[in-house]
């Protein structure tokens, strides 16, 4: 084949009049090549390969629905029709006839402004905290001009989550990009999807604080922030090997050093940028952020219960001063300020991950005297329980697994109902509750009722005292005037 380039420098010789014998002779080309270029105009040809057999376009259509989509199978059925057509060349003229999935298009170049972008995501890990496999949310923004990133972990990640790691983030950086990258998550998103998303109002007051806008990508592309998805692929495999997790503290503390000591001097991609020092240009075009910008925080109505504490979030929370008015909680990030009539009586931190049923005071003061009252645990009900045998035992075992339920007050009531039958009956209706997977307790019961029913189960006889004439009570109740109920028995007086 002969380059564009030739082509175009022999056109360029007959054009300034020399023949074509000539330009063969001294392009070494053969003067038939020469002639045919010439009358090509010098221009390359478009060359259409054309399929050696020819297959009616319906045809096509048809078999390719009636194979759902696969090709192989309908190269067979073309070939078990006495069509004979290469693998190849019927791939081409699906494709060229539009019949199959439509190839991806090419996305929308973003140029690499220092101060225009950062983007935001999360991802679900399984990991292990101190020997047990836990499932947390990984939260990470990343800059896309200087490639810094800022990481943190949560046991769940809502709007409020999201709200305290952004500004946990960026108070951190001091600075925010003009436009911050999301999918279309609910936890901005209003309405709407990628150019057409409405963001919620409450995150469009809380991104305008920090000077960025939230923007969110088109469905399906994903790649749109490619730098965030790249992120979380170095944290798994250059943050999670050879790394081991006491708690949620020790993980967030070893996450933030990695991801803002390790990471901002390495270099990173094929430029081998080095974010730290990519950041130091970056900032003059960034949005500053206030260093005193409060933390964004949920409010909680709480009563003061006869202890004086306040319970939030399974601990108590003491409450300076004697009255037991209502109070207002203020929840942030990592403290707690409670509030009465717009006075901050008091500021906690917020109890350690895994902290349960603990009362708190205020540092340098007595402790309360009283002890907020605490529900004991159901050890004794599941103990009483699994003595009944081992059907009850592997029905509390299948029982307690299930999500949702409440283990201390499923137990309670299942001891409840199991003291309003025999034992029998009642090992019988959890050995088939546990056959057909029923944790409902009402279900339960009516399984009993049903062998009551059917005669093969009896409820227990109610014990009777039969010396209960003897009692005292019963001798002065004996003893008693019988009623009058003659006022009962004679007819009312006519109205006059």
């Amino acid at each position: 084949m002969i380059a564009e380039d030739l082509r175009k420098a022999i056109f360029r010789l007959h054009q300034e009049g020399m023949s074509a014998r000539e330009i063969a002779r001294r392009l070494n080309v053969a003067r038939g090549t020469v002639l045919a270029i010439i009358a090509q105009g010098g221009v390359m040809p478009k060359l259409e390969p054309a399929p050696k057999c020819p297959v009616d376009v319906e045809l096509l259509r048809r078999l390719y629905v009636d194979c759902d989509g696969y090709v192989t199978r309908v190269h067979e059925k073309l070939l078990e029709l006495g069509i004979t057509i290469a693998y190849p060349t019927l791939t081409y003229r699906l494709r060229a006839l539009g019949i199959g999935p439509v190839k991806e298009k090419r996305h929308e170049r973003r140029p690499d402004e220092p101060g225009l972008e950062m983007q935001h995501d999360t991802s679900v890990y399984h990991i292990q905290l101190g020997g047990h496999r836990t499932r947390l949310v990984a939260s990470l923004i990343y800059l896309r001009y200087s490639k810094r990133r800022y990481l943190r972990f949560y046991r769940a990640f809502n709007r409020f989550r999201m709200k305290t790691f952004f500004h946990e983030a960026l108070v951190y950086w001091g600075y925010a990009a003009l436009h911050c990258i999301i999918d279309n998550t609910n936890l901005a998103r209003l309405s709407g999807t990628g150019r057409l998303a409405v963001i919620a109002p409450e995150m469009a007051a809380f991104s305008k604080q920090y000077g960025f806008e939230y923007h969110c990508h088109e469905l399906g592309h994903s790649d749109r922030k490619a730098g965030e998805e790249r992120s979380f692929f170095t944290v798994e495999t250059n943050f999670f090997p050879g790394r081991s997790f006491q708690s949620l503290a020790d993980l967030n503390a070893q996450a933030r050093e990695w991801a803002t000591v390790r990471l901002e001097s390495r270099p990173q991609g094929k430029a081998r940028l080095i974010p730290a020092k990519a950041f130091e240009h970056e900032r003059a075009y960034l949005q500053p952020v206030t260093a005193h910008l409060p933390g964004p925080y949920l409010i909680h109505a709480r009563d003061t219960d006869q202890y004086g504490y306040a319970a939030f979030d399974g601990n108590y929370y003491w409450i300076p001063g004697s009255g037991r008015d209502e109070v207002k909680v203020l929840e942030y990030a990592e403290t707690l300020k409670i509030y009465r009539h717009r006075e901050c009586l008091a500021e906690y931190a917020i109890a350690g991950d895994g902290v349960k049923n603990e009362k708190f005071s205020p540092p340098g003061q007595p402790a309360p005297r009283d002890n907020p009252q605490r529900r004991r645990g159901s050890e004794a009900e599941e103990k009483h329980l699994r003595a009944l045998g081992e059907a009850v035992g592997a029905y509390l075992d299948f029982a307690l697994e299930q999500k949702g339920l409440r283990p201390h007050e499923f137990l309670r009531r299942l001891l409840g109902l199991s003291r309003r039958m025999t034992a029998a009956l009642f090992v019988r209706s959890v050995e088939r509750a546990r056959k057909y997977r029923i944790a409902d307790l009402a279900t339960i019961e009516r399984i009993a009722l049903l062998y009551v029913q059917q005669g093969s189960g009896e409820l227990p006889v109610a014990e009777v005292d039969a010396a209960f004439t003897e009692r005292e009570a019963y001798r002065e109740g004996a003893q008693t005037e019988p009623p009058d109920w003659s006022l009962y028995q004679d007819p009312p007086a006519s109205p006059p």
